[in-house]
């Protein structure tokens, strides 16, 4: 026996917003507004998809890089008449002051003059030493007490002897034999210092104090 042919049941929905007797049906609006809500949500969900889907097709913006001084160009030493000039202007600089610094020691009767407080190489190698003297604890500025950095003056003693070294050849004697004097003082001096520092108190004839 052949089954019935079933037949697709059909829903009708009254979609019309006002009843018969001319009042509004609130279930339709309701309904209405859930659908268009829905509708919305479906939109802004398929538009954040595009706009992924294009932000991950397009290149990539390349990276800043930090530059590194071995990635710098190096700059060209100054030319020869660029040298001359800056040493002009600074000599002109440098008499300018000497002059206004004599008015104002002959007024205050001192009997120092300009030169006195330039530069030389003996000036240079006698402030060295004396850093590395106040670093042993030997010396040290009016008022304070000596303190001792032994680690500043092993650097102190080894600048001088990098001194000795690129000057060699290119020193008047006297001064050649002021800068082995000074250093000669200050190795030795070194190395008493640290062994006051490194007496034992157990030694004989020590008691562990610095004298």
């Amino acid at each position: 026996m052949a089954e019935k042919e079933q037949k697709p049941e059909f829903v009708v929905t009254d979609r019309r917003l006002f009843s018969t007797d001319g009042e509004l049906r609130h279930d339709v609006v309701a309904d209405e507004e859930l659908r268009a809500a829905h509708e919305r949500e479906t939109q802004d969900t398929q538009q954040r998809v595009n706009d992924e889907r294009a932000a991950r097709q397009q290149p990539e913006a390349p990276t800043s890089t930090v530059t590194t001084h071995a990635d710098e160009p190096e700059l060209p030493a100054p030319s020869s008449a660029e040298q001359q000039a800056s040493a002009d202007a600074y000599s002109a600089s440098t008499r300018q002051f000497d002059e206004h610094l004599e008015k104002e020691m002959r007024k205050q009767g001192q009997p120092h003059r300009a030169q006195d407080f330039e530069m030389t190489f003996e000036k240079f190698i006698v402030s060295i030493y004396m850093t590395a003297l106040m670093q042993l604890g030997l010396a040290a500025p009016q008022g304070e007490k000596p303190a001792v950095d032994l680690i500043g003056a092993r650097q102190t003693i080894d600048t001088l002897s990098i001194i000795q070294e690129k000057t060699k050849g290119n020193l008047a004697p006297a001064e050649e034999n002021m800068l082995q004097n000074l250093l000669y003082e200050l190795r030795m001096a070194y190395l008493e210092v640290t062994n006051m520092l490194t007496r034992s108190p157990q030694a004989p004839g020590g008691d562990g104090k610095l004298k």
